[in-house]
């Protein structure tokens, strides 16, 4: 086979991969995510150029980590000179439970090369797992779908964390304002959603309650992570009593 031929049988293959149905399913289905992302992204990217970063430092974080909530804490605890090593283990504590949804849709992309699941890891975020496993069974072919639903949501992450970062650069915000209360209000907003019981309103106050003790008593941002362990110990024990 000539290298033309070979160079034509490549684009045809191509082609046929970016005409494959399932995975213009996962792109078409990911744009309500991005819907979601949006403000968040612009939040994250202006709060974290006020506090100190660079455009290309924040938008740098969302090409690499990928994780909303960790990056909202991380630059908290950047801002407020926290230790390297606090603040990897938290970013580690806060993700933890990608383990778990990994390894949920793990059951449904069996049989894969090796190399594609550090990829497909990278793209698990919540929004893109409850969608996939809403959706996957239905598709002819789950990989790609996953692949079209979990990389189109990444660059709409990109893309709105970089739009807030940059546009920060011809906004003043001062001292901070409103942009202070954006880290709070988020995880306040997804605290309150989760909670459906009363066990898990103690839990969620005893570990509020820790960290201010932490917080007065320790150096540092070690508070967060202690108070999250100690908890987590506490809503274990509460579902294995009740």
């Amino acid at each position: 086979m000539s290298q033309q031929e070979k160079k034509i049988d490549d684009q045809d293959y191509l082609l046929a991969k970016l005409n494959d149905s399932s995975l213009k399913a996962g792109i078409k289905d990911a744009f309500p995510i991005i819907l979601g992302y949006l403000p968040i992204g612009l939040a994250y990217g202006m709060l974290a150029v006020n506090k100190g970063l660079t455009p290309l430092q924040t938008t740098a974080m969302s090409l690499f980590v990928f994780a909303g909530s960790s990056q909202l804490v991380a630059i908290e605890m950047i801002a407020a000179g926290a230790a390297v090593a606090a603040i990897v283990a938290m970013t580690f504590l806060v993700n933890l439970r990608h383990l778990l949804l990994s390894a949920s849709l793990s059951l449904h992309l069996r049989n894969l090369p090796f190399y594609y699941y550090p990829f497909l890891g990278f793209l698990v975020t919540d929004e893109s797992f409850a969608v996939s496993m809403s959706k996957l069974e239905n598709q002819k072919n789950k990989q790609r779908y996953f692949v079209g639903l979990g990389f189109t949501a990444y660059l709409g992450w990109v893309f709105s964390s970089a739009a807030g970062a940059f546009l920060t650069e011809f906004i003043n915000f001062g001292s901070g304002g409103a942009l202070d209360f954006v880290l709070p209000a988020m995880f306040v907003v997804l605290l309150v959603m989760q909670i459906s019981s009363s066990s898990e309103i103690i839990v969620a106050v005893f570990s509020g309650l820790l960290s201010l003790f932490f917080a007065l008593v320790i150096d540092g941002s070690w508070n967060i992570i202690l108070a999250t362990v100690l908890a987590a110990f506490l809503g274990v024990y509460i579902s294995g009593n009740s």
